[in-house]
């Protein structure tokens, strides 16, 4: 991939924002609508995520994830997205190792996150990565479809 480059950001970055865009259409189409997940969007506004990680290529931005404290041991990913013409790549795994770096040292000692089944290459991936499934965590523990994960950081 030439000229890839990941550069942190937070959650006002315009070039994120446009990546929450497009993941709340993703989502809403997934679940047949924004009503069916209208109680779990105020959990995950684009800047109460405060680290944000984007990847360019030729400063074109091209995928995301994000990092949102859930506990004094536990962080959040959020929004981890690939443009689809740049899926395949190794761009997720690569930003996946990125934030998990940061996480590690900003002190926490786990990762977790949400998806869903229905989002067959995220669970690939995040069990690629050493992530383990667990019990639904709140507010996701509501969230019919949700799965969830975590990794602790120092094993």
């Amino acid at each position: 991939m030439s000229n890839l480059e990941f550069r942190w950001k937070d959650g006002t970055n315009k070039d994120f924002h446009k990546f929450y865009l497009i993941t709340e259409d993703y989502y809403n189409r997934i679940v047949g609508g924004a009503e069916n997940r209208k109680s779990f969007i105020p959990y995950n506004i684009s800047t109460s995520i405060q680290d944000v990680l984007i990847a360019y290529i030729d400063d074109v931005p091209v995928a995301c994830s994000g990092l949102k404290k859930y506990s004094e041991s536990d962080i959040e990913i959020k929004r981890v997205w690939v443009e689809p013409k740049y899926r395949g790549n190794h761009i997720a795994t690569d930003m996946m190792k990125i934030i998990e770096a940061k996480a590690k040292q900003q002190g926490f000692q786990k990762m977790i996150l949400q998806t869903r089944e229905i989002m067959k290459d995220a669970v690939k991936l995040y069990e690629k990565l050493g992530y383990n499934r667990i019990n639904n965590y709140p507010p996701y523990d509501k969230l019919d479809g949700a799965i969830c994960f975590a990794k602790d950081l120092y094993l």
